[in-house]
């Protein structure tokens, strides 16, 4: 578990640096050009986050949205089927606050099969995008179909269709089996301990006016 006292305005500027640094190195070589793109933007996510924490909304929506610009930059290239790129496109859309580009983020990834593809990966992208695109009851039944592919943690799942579905104590129960999921880790992605996936579900919640119960944790701002 997780348990460092984080001091958020280093963890931003070393997040900042290394967006800078990641953005002046030139590919090593054999190293796929999207991954390069995928690095440099999640250090713009990670520095998004930290400016969440941080309580500095303005500078998490414009790290949040160059994160997403830059996801869906190395998703233009990436290979077929690489369904964690529009995720995180979503993901930061939403976490940015901007409804326009969320919908834009939503309708591309519809457009580029997600909602027929195989899988738990590509089900929680269609589920996520269709959720972004109010088309709540479709999105509903994916979520299920991802929660029985074995989506992890199935808590995601079962929160994406509670919110679907209007369901303010499925979603309660939800958010906190994701909460503590994030809370069990011992490691994050680029050192940032943000139970982030809890602030895609509040921001979609949140467009319905479902009910957010209060989750006191050091992995939320």
């Amino acid at each position: 578990m997780y348990g460092a006292a984080v001091d958020w305005a280093a963890k931003r500027d070393r997040a900042v640096a290394e967006h800078a640094l990641r953005l002046g190195e030139a590919p090593t070589e054999g190293e796929r050009e999207d991954l390069r793109l995928g690095r440099i933007a999640g250090a713009s996510w990670a520095a998004g986050l930290a400016s969440r924490m941080l309580g500095d909304e303005a500078g998490a929506a414009d790290w949040l949205g160059r994160a997403a610009d830059e996801y869906a930059t190395s998703w233009e290239g990436a290979p077929a089927a690489s369904w964690g790129r529009p995720i995180a496109v979503l993901r930061c859309r939403l976490m940015a606050g901007d409804p326009g580009g969320t919908r834009a983020a939503a309708a591309a990834a519809l457009d580029a099969g997600a909602l027929d593809a195989p899988g738990a990966i590509a089900g929680y992208c269609a589920a996520l995008a269709l959720l972004a695109a109010g088309r709540d009851d479709e999105a509903a039944r994916v979520a299920d179909r991802v929660v029985a592919d074995g989506l992890e943690p199935a808590a995601v799942g079962e929160a994406l269709a509670a919110i679907a579905r209007g369901d303010d104590d499925g979603l309660a129960t939800a958010r906190r089996e994701v909460l503590r999921s994030f809370e069990e880790r011992d490691a994050f992605l680029e050192d940032v301990p943000v139970a982030d996936t809890v602030l895609v579900l509040d921001a979609l919640a949140r467009e319905r006016g479902l009910r957010l119960d209060p989750l006191p944790s050091a992995l939320l701002p």
